[in-house]
């Protein structure tokens, strides 16, 4: 059941696509503090907090503050309170009840969540004015055998998923491992990654493209002299059935003659300060203007640019910056600049020393500079923190809009840095610029269910890690956790350690471990697709199925994949296993590489599992089986019509294959 709350005059996000009648008042689940714009409700010794998509910090989110307001900040450490996307839903389960809130408003609001007071949950936003849903458990209507065999907080995030409309849908070469860096400066570089992953006979399904493709990083260009014949090379990548996925960032260079620039000008289709005047920030081509994406007549507009690209053969994009990430604004280094010549020849102690780097570090996503432009917004003038939230879904949104009507049969690759629920009906997330830090490995394991909670299906880290160097050891452990998410990308940054799998001593593990992805790519996609149809949950903790036992409550770095799998993955620097909790006797499978060596039936309770940096481990539940095919060197030459099914007190009939062709639309 899900009951609606109105205070104020909310700005609406579009993010719920289903009518709930307006229940007076306010919720008794939370008291309303108006004069400081809080909602408050107490917490149980038991509950335990889930939710808020891509957070830093554990699964159970009790013990920190969270704060929806999309940053461009790499560094995801635990002192930081946002990163990219602002999710604000999340469910409340103690031994008594179930409840899902989700707090539907584009200003920034944080959640304290027994942060101030360990007993005690608050909703702070810079204006009381919110659309809330509070989303009950019990089932209205006549409700079917799987809802009636669900757990309750199961019951609340189905009902959520289905308020907020269906999942976005991607091809099934999506499903398959993709080679990315900040760097592949030309068709010859792109060619010898290619080269490399064939010589050492790993799998290999994408190509992602950085800036660097660009003319001058200006959007929907192509660099002449490195790609000559754009067209040409795409079709060579194609024929091995390889993907080229280019980056489109959200600043449009400001230049005479380039098109975009100039109709973006005379469409009026820019952001602008109040003076009427279009915000000149800056970003990778320097001086730029941002689109306004919370205009219609913008978005078709800047959907229908991606056109230029599919037209030469892409089928895949990655949206980044869209936070939006600002370098300066012409107007804030101005003043920047002003300031510091007042520092010139003063003898600076600790106060104006620091006042003095920290306002030339403060440069870059400058609050002040977000509050200096505005937005055209269902008839209203908006300034952009108010709605800085929407801009990142709403720029997903053009190119998701857009694509249905470019290619209405085929379905396309596309996924975000910065989002805002609502966004995951047009496109996935990855969770942005991370390290290559053992705990950003717990991390990416530990996101996983929030982002699935909030519809985020198509999901993934950078592995290996972006920022820092990586270690072979790190790569390892992390494509033991990406075997399993739907989006797999090995991504790094300009400077860093080279990362493509072929380059490190025991290339051979890694193919082994690409091989085993592959061969459970069957049941990755069946599984996402069922979930993404059905409004259900493709990665989910423990605790979603197992509510009643107390020690499944609190794993916090095992996940239950699909209907069949428990993974226990490795995230620790020279650990040779580990510890894992089964709630129930499961099969133990041991890989090396992608050959099943061992299937051993474990009892329920505590395990020591040795897991060497080749194998990976993973359980399979009672009564369930996993679809296995043989691995191949790219998704399209896996074969579909063999598989083989290990099973654990089940046949093969048992488990419910979704199969299609991987690549047309599906209506809704």
């Amino acid at each position: 059941m899900i009951r609606k709350y109105r205070i104020g005059t909310p700005i609406e996000t579009e993010s719920v696509v289903r009518e709930v009648e307006i229940t007076p008042g306010i919720p008794a689940e939370l008291a309303w503090d108006e004069p400081n714009k809080t909602f408050s409700m107490p917490l149980s010794e038991d509950a335990i907090v889930y939710g808020l998509g891509e957070t830093v910090r554990g699964i159970n989110k009790r013990g920190w503050t969270y704060i929806s307001n999309c940053a461009d900040d790499p560094i995801h450490l635990e002192s930081k309170n946002s990163l990219y996307a602002a999710h604000n839903f999340f469910a409340v389960a103690d031994h008594e009840s179930v409840k899902g809130f989700y707090v539907d408003t584009p200003v920034k609001t944080e959640f304290d969540i027994g942060y101030t007071r360990m007993d005690m949950l608050y909703i702070r936003m810079d204006e009381p004015d919110v659309n809330l849903y509070v989303i009950d458990p019990e089932i209205t209507g006549t409700p079917s055998k799987a809802a009636e065999a669900d757990t309750p907080i199961r019951r609340v995030v189905r009902q959520f998923r289905y308020l907020i409309g269906r999942s976005y849908l991607p091809p099934r070469w999506a499903f398959g491992y993709g080679q990315s860096r900040w760097g592949y400066l030309s068709e010859d570089d792109i060619n010898a990654v290619i080269e490399g992953y064939e010589k050492s006979d790993i799998p290999l399904d994408s190509v992602y493209m950085d800036i660097d493709y660009m003319e001058r990083y200006k959007d929907f260009t192509l660099n002449d002299e490195t790609f000559p014949d754009f067209p040409a090379f795409v079709k060579s990548v194609r024929d091995k059935n390889i993907h080229l996925v280019p980056i489109i960032d959200a600043g449009v260079k400001i230049e005479d003659g380039y098109d975009v620039y100039e109709e973006g000008i005379k469409g009026d289709y820019f952001c602008k300060k109040e003076d009427g005047n279009p915000l000149v920030a800056a970003v990778w081509p320097g001086k730029v203007h941002f689109p306004d994406f919370l205009k219609p007549e913008t978005r078709s507009w800047f959907g229908a640019k991606y056109d230029f690209l599919i037209r030469q053969g892409i089928d895949g994009f990655w949206n980044d910056m869209n936070e939006p990430a600002i370098f300066y604004t012409e107007d804030g280094l101005k003043q920047t600049f002003e300031k510091i010549k007042t520092y010139e020849g003063r003898n600076l102690d600790i106060k104006s020393f620091f006042a003095f780097t920290g306002m030339v570090s403060g440069i870059s996503n400058n609050p002040e500079d977000y509050r200096s432009f505005y937005h055209a917004y269902h008839g209203e003038t908006i300034r952009h923190d108010r709605v800085h939230n929407l801009y990142g879904f709403n720029m997903t949104r053009a190119a998701g809009e857009a694509m249905e009507k470019i290619s209405p049969e085929k379905r396309l690759l596309l996924f975000s840095r910065s989002s805002y629920i609502g966004m995951h009906r047009y496109s996935g997330v990855w969770t942005g610029d991370n390290q290559s830090w053992w705990s950003h490995i717990l991390l990416n394991i530990q996101q996983m269910p929030g982002l699935n909670m909030c519809g985020f299906l198509y999901s993934g880290a950078d592995t290996g890690g972006f920022g820092a160097n990586c270690t072979e050891d790190i790569l390892l452990r992390w494509l033991g956790v990406s075997l399993y998410t739907p989006l797999f990308r090995n991504h790094a940054a300009l400077g860093t350690r080279d990362q493509e799998l072929y380059r490190f001593p025991h290339a051979d593990w890694m193919r082994g471990l690409i091989r085993l992805r592959y061969r459970l790519i069957p049941y990755i996609y069946s599984e996402f697709m069922k979930a993404a149809l059905n409004d259900d949950l493709y990665i989910q903790p423990l605790s979603f199925v197992y509510p009643e036992d107390e020690r499944a409550l609190h794993v916090e770095d095992q996940l239950l994949v699909g209907e069949s799998l428990m993974v226990a993955p490795v995230y620790v620097q020279n650990a040779a296993g580990r510890m894992v909790y089964l709630p129930e006797e499961m099969k133990m499978l041991r890989f090396k590489g992608d050959v099943l060596t061992e299937e051993t039936i474990l009892p329920a309770g505590d395990h020591y599992i040795p897991v060497a940096l080749k194998e990976v481990v993973m359980f399979l539940r009672k009564g369930h089986a996993l679809p296995l095919t043989e691995a191949a060197k790219t998704t399209k030459e896996l074969d579909y019509e063999h598989l083989k099914y290990v099973c654990f007190d089940a046949s093969a009939d048992s488990y419910e294959l979704y199969m299609d062709d991987g690549e047309s639309r599906i209506p809704e």
